[in-house]
């Protein structure tokens, strides 16, 4: 979710995206195999007196492996947004602490992007911000639409010296 109360006066939310879905491909696949393994446990553990306690068994280890490797990661992908504004990039990412990042749109002095067969296949890549000062350059993996965020990236870049330009007049 964005947080578009922190903006300020003139500013406004352009783009906002999450990392790719494909970064929740495998917690998707560890879903349907846990949930197969489980149930086939409970369908195979034969009625005895201790077949309560098997199937209980199976089951805080199936709720133990869908929370720690299916549930934290889609969480994790749902809290990482990537936020185009007006005026600046905003990267926020984290659960419990979040953690945020943000790039003047005028420090930004070049925007690339690429990606390989599948990912031109899923539609998504590689965005490399080059940045003026300390940072460098940043390189943001599995954006949905890379194509279509670099190019406004690169436009906004493009308004805001504009901007600037025609206030220094």
């Amino acid at each position: 979710m964005a947080d578009s109360g922190r903006l300020t006066g003139d500013e406004h939310s352009v783009l906002l995206v999450h990392p790719h879905w494909k970064t929740i491909l495998r917690p998707m696949f560890v879903l349907v195999i846990t949930v197969a393994a489980a149930l086939t446990l409970l369908i195979v553990i034969p009625p005895n007196s201790a077949a309560g306690y098997e199937r209980l068994a199976a089951g805080v280890v199936a709720v133990i492996v869908l929370v720690i490797w299916v549930l934290i990661p889609v969480l994790n992908w749902r809290a990482t947004t990537y936020e185009l504004t007006n005026r600046r990039l905003r990267l926020r990412k984290g659960l419990v602490s979040r953690t945020g990042r943000d790039f003047p749109l005028l420090r930004i002095s070049d925007v690339s992007f690429s990606h390989g067969l599948i990912d031109r296949l899923l539609g998504c890549g590689k965005l490399v911000v080059e940045s003026a000062g300390e940072h460098g350059q940043l390189v943001l993996t599995e954006i949905p639409h890379v194509e279509h965020v670099q190019a406004t990236l690169f436009q906004l870049v493009n308004d805001e010296q504009e901007r600037l330009s025609g206030e220094d007049r």
